[in-house]
């Protein structure tokens, strides 16, 4: 799959102005977003871009302040390039060491993830991710039964896996996706989590124990309901892919609709990961 780059240099006053167009594109399809030094990226599969929808996106904030952007196709081929040379190790505290196959290891962290990045998202780099495994670390997946949407990577399926997690699930709608969850559980070498491509159609009539969903807020909202209805009672579930200010109290509003209860979240540059309860 090719993706569109749009490359935005921006001139604020505040911080929050900024947000405000990266929000504005997570409504209109954009699903992931690279800070620079002048402004930041925004990416989208080059079937969803709409040259009019965007502009019509970006229409009400030209008078608030200055950006301007630049658009490029990024075939699949250069598009993994760019992220094996921009990929680096990270460290989520001093329990989870996140590399590429071609890290070196680093033995000493408890739980070490080896993800092969290809174009697919979730390496852990983003807030959003790292606050989910954060959240997960906290918290018990031991003989748990999860479903991880919008796996992007499998990492977070992965993290599941190796926290102690005997069934999991992983789903994206991304076939490029499917395939590097496959791929990387294998680099973990981790039988246990199933792949599927799709989106909540894909949700098998199965209850589960937690659910992952670090999408956006959006889709989130659109498939709440089929979460609810596969979460078992007392089950945890994990929100991200959202920020603070307003989305989360959007989520939580959503939530209690159908009986997930907001317990509490991590905060990084206003993004937010969530955790719920039925």
């Amino acid at each position: 799959m090719n993706y569109y780059e749009v490359l935005f240099t921006t001139i604020t006053t505040e911080d929050y102005q900024q947000d405000l167009l990266i929000n504005a594109l997570g409504d209109i399809g954009f699903d992931t977003f690279e800070e620079t030094d002048l402004g930041f990226k925004a990416y989208i599969p080059e079937t969803d871009f709409n040259q009019a929808q965007l502009d019509e996106a970006l229409e009400p904030y030209r008078e608030m302040f200055t950006f301007s952007y630049e658009i490029a196709l990024i075939p699949q081929k250069n598009w993994n390039e760019v992220w094996e040379s921009n990929f680096e190790p990270i460290a989520i505290g001093d329990k989870v060491f996140v590399r590429a196959t071609f890290h070196e290891a680093h033995p000493e962290f408890e739980y070490e993830i080896v993800i092969d990045p290809k174009m697919a998202f979730g390496t852990g780099h983003h807030q959003t991710t790292a606050m989910v495994l954060q959240l997960m670390l906290e918290n018990d997946f031991a003989g748990k039964k999860v479903l991880d949407m919008g796996c992007g990577t499998g990492i977070l399926a992965i993290m599941a896996s190796k926290l102690g997690a005997t069934d999991i699930l992983a789903i994206d709608y991304d076939p490029v996706c499917y395939d590097s969850t496959i791929e990387n559980a294998q680099l973990n070498n981790i039988a246990n989590i199933t792949a599927g491509c799709g989106s909540k159609e894909a949700i098998p009539d199965e209850q589960y124990d937690i659910i992952l969903a670090n999408i956006n807020r959006n889709i989130l909202i659109d498939q709440m309901a089929r979460y609810a209805e596969v979460l078992k009672p007392e089950g945890e579930i994990y929100f991200s892919g959202f920020y603070e200010t307003p989305d989360l109290e959007i989520i939580t509003d959503e939530a209690r609709k159908y009986g997930l209860k907001y317990i509490t979240h991590k905060k990084d540059s206003d993004w937010v990961a969530a955790k719920f309860v039925k």
